[in-house]
């Protein structure tokens, strides 16, 4: 059975994302505060929609991951980094590097998901230290970059950009290298990309997943302006009551449902 739930207004929590219909729709409905998508991230779950839809929630199934220490680094993306043609910052950018994820045109997409609600609220992310962006200049010219969220030993990739050739593999590189300089576990890159999968990602199952989230998300987070050295180990408030109650709709028949 296809069942959509519509999420309750008056708290930011999600029924299990195990309960995401075969292509990865979970819900819709709530909002994009700060406490939601920190909720959301920490149980295997993200936002994902058009100009013209509801917000929705998402869990796929695979999952695209890369673990710090796996990177694949290429003989040419080695000989970029050792030439330095970039010069690398992070956290002095956000929401600029967010904007031109917005606007980078992908393969198989027409126009973007990153709605300036979006950029709005994962800039107040920003501001409370949990979203952080990897940025690469040429000239003082920003030309690529990625974003993403950090939770526990988790960081949550949303999106990448490059205009100029390896940009945003050098911002994926240095990324990498300060995950693994910090600990953490895990880098979430979502679905399957030629781009991500060349430097090295794979798939594993949701359920693998989110037994990893169980237990990687739960660990100190580092908070703080990143490039700035400025952050401080904090645990952050994830966790859902066991029994939750849903409004579902059975998209097949167009009906509602009870959700005990």
């Amino acid at each position: 059975m296809n069942i959509l739930y519509q999420l309750n207004d008056d708290d930011c929590f999600f029924p299990p994302a195990e309960r995401a219909n075969s292509e990865g729709l979970l819900a819709f409905g709530g909002d994009l505060s700060p406490q939601r998508l920190i909720v959301a991230y920490a149980n295997g779950i993200f936002p994902w929609y058009s100009e013209d839809e509801p917000l929705l929630w998402w869990s796929l199934d695979p999952r695209l991951i890369i673990r710090p220490g796996e990177m694949r680094v290429s003989k040419s993306l080695k000989r970029t980094l050792k030439a330095e043609k970039f010069e690398v910052r992070i956290d002095t950018n956000f929401r600029e590097v967010m904007l031109h994820c917005a606007e980078t045109p992908r393969k198989d997409q027409d126009g973007t998901w990153i709605q300036d609600e979006m950029v709005d609220a994962y800039c107040e992310l920003h501001e409370l230290g949990i979203a952080h962006s990897f940025e690469a200049y040429q000239d003082d010219t920003l030309v690529g970059g990625l974003y993403g969220i950090a939770i526990g030993q988790v960081f949550f990739g949303e999106s990448m950009f490059h205009t100029v050739t390896d940009a945003s593999k050098v911002a994926f590189y240095h990324l990498h290298r300060f995950l693994q300089e910090h600990d953490f576990k895990l880098i979430d890159c979502q679905q399957e990309t030629s781009h991500l999968m060349s430097l090295g990602a794979y798939t594993i199952s949701r359920k693998e997943f989110l037994d990893e989230l169980k237990i990687l998300t739960i660990e100190p987070t580092l908070v703080g302006n990143w490039g700035l050295g400025k952050i401080e180990p904090m645990y952050l408030n994830i966790q859902q009551p066991e029994k939750l109650h849903f409004r579902a709709y059975n998209m097949d028949e167009d009906t509602a449902l009870s959700d005990d």
